[in-house]
C-alpha cells in the first residue's frame, strides 16, 4: 500500500475542507513514534495536536480501555449513568485551580466544551455578550468560529457569525501589542461597542494555541480577573490545548495567581479517545435546568476510562516535571544556534508547549515561507512538525511528554539541520 495511492482515493472521497498537514498515512504508533503504511518511521512532534501528551497507546491507557470494552461501551449517561463518570468529575473538580466548590459535565469535543461554557455563562448571568481575543482559537462550530480570532481558514466563506461576540487584541509585545494596549482596547470596547453590564464572560486561552503559542502575561490575567469581578462577568479559561501537564503544570492557569470561573478541557484529557469537559463554580454549573446540558455521546465510558488512566500516568510518571525538563532542553538547543539563524525572532513557551518564530530578515516581516520550509525539510527527514500563528510563521512543538530521551535527541538533531538547511535555501 502506498501513501500516494491512498491520497488519490482521499481526493475522490473526502471533502477538501478537511485540510491535511501531511500525506503520510499512519499504520501504527507507539509513544512518540509513528510508522506509515509504507513502513517509514516518523518522530511525532504534533501529538495529534496536543492530544497524546501521555504518548501513543500508553500501556495503562490501553489497559483501562480494554477493561471498559469488556464491561460496556455506551449507555448514554443521561439514560443509564455510570460511576466512572462521577469519579472523573470528582478528580477534575479537585485538580482545577480555585478554592471554591466545583462541578463538571462531560461532552465529546473541545468545540462542544466551549459551546457549553458559553451556554452556562449566559444562563448563569442572564447576559448575552462574550469577549474573546485576536489570535484565539475556540473551535469550528458557529460559536467557536465567532469566538476564534483568525479568519482564514476558519471563518472564510461560512457567512454571518453569531451576534454579541466581541474581540480585543491579545497582548503580544513581539508584535507591538502590550498589556496596557490590550486593556486600553477593552476599555474602548466598553465605551464604544458593548455595555459591560451586557457581557456574560471573557474567554481566552492561557497560552494561545493556533494563534502562535503566545502566553498570557500574569499581570494581564490578573487584570482580566479584576475586570470580571468589577462588572459581574465570568472568566473562562480555554484549556483545551494547554491542559494536562503540557505547560509544566497540570493546567496553564496554575501558573497564575487567579482562577477562572469556568474551564474547558479536551484533547489530552483522554489520551487519544474523544472526551471533553467543562468544570466551573458549582453555582454556575447548576444554573441550567435538567436537560439543558449534555449529549448522547457526552462522557463516553471508553473516554472516561482512558481519562482516569491518563490522570494516573501524569501523576505517577511526574509528567509536569518531565514537561519542564524537555521544554528546557528544546529551548536551550534552539538558543545554541540562534546567532547563526537571524530569522529566528523568538523562542518561547512554558513547560513543553514551545514555539520558534521566524521573520524575513530583509523585509522585517513574519515569514510563513521559512516556517513551512523548515516543516517540510523536517518531514523529509522523519520529524512531524506543525506550524501556527496568525501569520503562519511559527513552528509549535507538541511532542508527547513521554518521549524517550534518545528519540528526543534524534528529533533535536533533525530540527537543527532542518532550520539550517531552510535558511541556506
Amino acid at each position: 500500500m502506498k501513501n500516494s495511492a491512498i491520497s488519490e482515493r482521499k481526493n475522490q472521497s473526502i471533502s477538501r475542507g478537511v485540510g491535511m498537514t501531511t500525506q503520510i498515512y499512519a499504520d501504527r504508533a507507539e509513544n512518540s513514534e509513528i510508522w506509515d503504511v509504507e513502513g517509514r518511521r516518523y518522530i511525532d512532534f504534533s501529538s495529534g495536536i496536543a492530544v497524546v501528551n501521555t504518548g501513543h497507546r500508553h500501556p495503562k491507557v490501553i489497559e483501562a480501555v480494554k477493561a471498559q470494552l469488556d464491561r460496556f461501551t455506551h449507555t448514554c449517561h443521561q439514560v443509564v449513568p455510570y460511576e466512572s463518570y462521577v469519579r472523573l468529575a470528582e478528580r477534575l473538580n479537585g485538580l482545577l485551580p480555585g478554592k471554591f466548590d466545583k462541578k463538571t459535565i462531560f461532552v465529546t469535543t473541545g468545540a462542544e466544551a466551549v459551546e457549553n461554557a458559553i451556554k452556562i455563562a449566559r444562563n448563569a448571568t442572564g447576559r448575552p455578550a462574550v469577549i474573546a481575543f485576536s489570535g484565539g482559537f475556540h473551535g469550528r462550530t458557529f460559536m467557536g468560529m465567532a469566538l476564534t480570532g483568525k479568519v482564514v481558514p476558519y471563518k472564510v466563506g461560512f457567512g454571518a457569525m453569531p451576534a454579541d461576540v466581541f474581540h480585543a487584541p491579545f497582548p503580544v509585545p513581539l508584535h507591538g501589542v502590550s498589556v496596557a494596549d490590550s486593556l486600553a482596547a477593552l476599555d474602548r470596547l466598553f465605551k464604544a461597542d458593548v455595555d459591560p453590564a451586557r457581557v456574560a464572560a471573557i474567554i481566552l486561552e492561557p497560552v494561545q494555541g493556533e494563534g502562535g503559542f503566545y502566553e498570557a502575561p500574569r499581570d494581564f490575567m490578573a487584570a482580566l480577573r479584576k475586570i470580571c469581578d468589577q462588572h459581574g462577568m465570568l472568566l473562562i479559561a480555554d484549556e483545551v490545548q494547554t491542559g494536562f501537564a503540557r505547560t509544566g503544570k497540570m493546567f496553564a492557569m496554575d501558573h497564575h495567581e487567579v482562577a477562572a470561573d469556568i474551564t474547558t478541557m479536551a484533547k489530552s484529557l483522554a489520551g487519544g479517545f474523544p472526551l471533553a469537559a467543562v468544570t466551573g463554580r458549582a453555582e454556575l454549573m447548576d444554573a441550567p435546568g435538567p436537560g439543558g446540558l449534555g449529549g448522547t455521546y457526552g462522557g463516553s465510558p471508553i473516554g472516561v476510562a482512558a481519562a482516569l488512566a491518563v490522570l494516573d500516568v501524569i501523576e505517577e510518571e511526574k509528567l509536569c516535571d518531565r514537561a519542564n525538563a524537555l521544554g528546557a532542553r528544546l529551548k536551550q538547543r534552539l538558543q545554541s544556534f540562534r546567532d547563526d539563524v537571524p530569522e529566528i525572532v523568538d523562542i518561547r513557551g512554558p513547560g513543553f508547549m514551545n514555539a520558534v518564530e521566524f521573520n524575513d530578515v530583509k523585509k522585517g516581516l513574519p515569514s510563513a515561507e521559512i516556517a513551512n520550509a523548515v516543516r517540510l525539510k523536517a518531514l523529509d527527514k522523519g520529524l512531524i512538525l506543525l506550524t501556527c500563528g496568525v501569520y503562519g510563521n511559527v513552528i509549535r512543538f507538541l511532542s508527547p511528554i513521554t518521549i524517550q530521551d534518545g528519540v528526543m535527541n534524534e528529533a533535536l538533531d533533525i530540527l537543527e539541520s532542518s532550520i539550517r538547511e531552510a535558511r541556506a535555501a
